[in-house]
Parts: C-alpha cells; structure tokens; sequence
C-alpha cells in the first residue's frame, strides 16, 4: 500500500474521516497476513515509512502508525503518505545463553 490520504474532506466529518482511513489500514495488514507463505518462511514483516508527503516519507516501525496519524491530525496536518510493503520473513533462533531462553528463579 502507498497512499496519500487527505484528511480534510468536504462533507465528511474530520474524526469519522479518521477511523475510516485507520480501518482502511488495519484492513490492509490484516488481508496482507492472510496471504500465502512462502516455502521456508514463519510470518509476514513489513516495512513502513510515513510522512506529510512521498518525499519527505521516513522508515518507521509497523506499531507507530497510528501515533504518528494522531501526530498529524493534532498538528492540523491536510494529509499524510503512508507506504506499507508486506515481504515474508523468517524467525531467527535465540541464541542458548539469552536471558529469555532462561527460566526464571525460584526464591
């Protein structure tokens, strides 16, 4: 998905203007989750960037984006980009001796 969404709509109102292009974006992950894997790889990973607009765009992670939405609108932005890219990955093993592989004491 590479979008720019307007957030300043006439006869739409701003906040269920809002929820709409957020639902449009869960939909999106959430349809892009279910496609397929290929051979060998565990999940899907995506790669964000966000921005007023396409040049300005910086990498983000996938759980900022409706900060940084939130972020926009209470600046009195008139829209945003958002570009989401869903690519197949594959879970790295922990190494033996990581503190999360460990359990936990008993006391």
């Amino acid at each position: 998905m590479r979008k720019t969404f307007q957030l300043q709509v006439e006869g739409k109102h701003p906040d269920r203007l809002l929820e709409a292009i957020k639902h449009e974006i869960r939909k999106y992950i959430k349809r892009e989750r279910r496609r397929e894997l290929p051979e060998g790889m565990d999940y899907w990973d995506f790669d964000c960037r966000f921005g007023t607009s396409q040049e300005s765009a910086e990498v983000i992670h996938l759980s900022a984006i409706t900060g940084l939405i939130d972020g926009v609108v209470k600046e009195g932005g008139k829209q945003f980009y958002i570009e989401i890219l869903a690519k197949p990955a594959q879970r790295k093993a922990r190494p033996a001796g990581s503190p999360e592989s460990e359990s936990p004491e008993e006391g």
